[in-house]
């Protein structure tokens, strides 16, 4: 074994990454419930605090680790320009959904990401999917119209397919999708930049971007809204920290079927903070999307035991 495969086995300790991994959801939760506190606020008002005071915690800990000059250093600059474009439409797009929609229903209809990035990954990167990849994305897919489906209100008096709910799940699945085309950018970004120059970068760029919609209106406000904003900043920043940390020291395979756990605090803090009692559709569409996203975990980390198992079978020994 090389004295960097060395290293790098010192360094897993799994339960620690995944203490870090929920570390980071609750991180995450923070935020989703600090946003809806503050209550239907402009999109672009809630990305710009989400953005800009996200750098504090970013910055400070990027100081710690020696690492802030040089995560400045990037040969992409518009590529990371054009992640930003990106990711600030899905986060501005997923923010008017939370805001309208029960806390759980808005974080369930969200995980459609992972379903559309390996739909992306096959389209944009010409990634392998197999039958049982595609099954299980077409699975999780009906889980979020099991969710979706009383708040369309499609064939029902009046088709209010216009209410405030209905917006509201349309906004977090176009986020979903969108935020699914920004972590094919950010596949394409890791080829040649450094994570710590991809989260500075974007949070600049987001905060620039959420900044030019000040024309656009923006409302004064109380001291409780400015608390609730600043601290989701500082909550998304603190859980970029959290992930990237749990990375370090557990597989991936091993710590993202944690990320679900925020089902569970959804329904949680949406219970005892916003009076939010989830209906049978948001459990039952929620426990689809959970299990067709955790099969999709399950099924890469067997492929990637797979292809290390013919690469190893294949390179000359000795």
């Amino acid at each position: 074994m090389s004295s960097t495969s060395l290293l790098e086995a010192s360094e897993k300790n799994p339960l620690l990454g995944i203490g870090l991994k929920v570390g980071s959801v609750c991180a995450f939760m923070g935020m989703a419930t600090a946003i809806k506190y503050a209550g239907q606020l402009p999109a672009g008002q809630i990305v710009f605090f989400r953005s800009f005071f996200a750098m504090l915690p970013i910055c400070a800990y990027l100081l710690a680790t020696r690492q802030f000059l040089g995560a400045w250093k990037t040969d992409r600059p518009m590529g990371h320009v054009m992640r930003g474009m990106v990711g600030v439409t899905a986060m501005t797009l997923g923010f008017y959904g939370l805001t309208r929609l029960p806390l759980p229903d808005a974080i369930a209809i969200g995980y459609a990401r992972p379903l559309v990035t390996v739909i992306l990954g096959a389209v944009l990167l010409g990634e392998v999917v197999r039958r049982y990849r595609w099954g299980a994305v077409i699975v999780g897919l009906l889980g979020v119209l099991v969710i979706s489906w009383p708040k369309l209100q499609l064939f029902r008096g009046g088709g209010d397919f216009g209410g405030s709910e209905a917006l509201g799940v349309a906004a977090t699945f176009a986020s979903a999708c969108i935020a699914g085309l920004a972590m094919v950018l950010v596949r394409r970004l890791l080829d040649t930049e450094r994570t710590p120059t991809i989260v500075l970068y974007f949070s600049v760029t987001a905060s620039l971007l959420a900044l030019a919609t000040v024309p656009f209106g923006w409302q004064a406000l109380d001291r409780v809204q400015t608390i609730a904003l600043v601290l989701s900043g500082f909550c998304g920043g603190l859980g970029q920290i959290l992930l990237t940390q749990s990375y370090r020291y557990a597989d991936t395979s091993t710590i993202a079927p944690f990320e679900y756990t925020s089902v569970i605090l959804g329904i949680t803090i949406g219970y005892f903070v916003f009076a939010e009692v989830p209906g049978w559709a948001t459990l039952t569409g929620s426990a689809i999307v959970t299990a067709s996203g955790i099969f999709i975990i399950i099924r890469e980390h067997r492929l990637g035991l797979e292809r290390a198992a013919s690469r190893r079978a294949i390179t000359p020994q000795g």
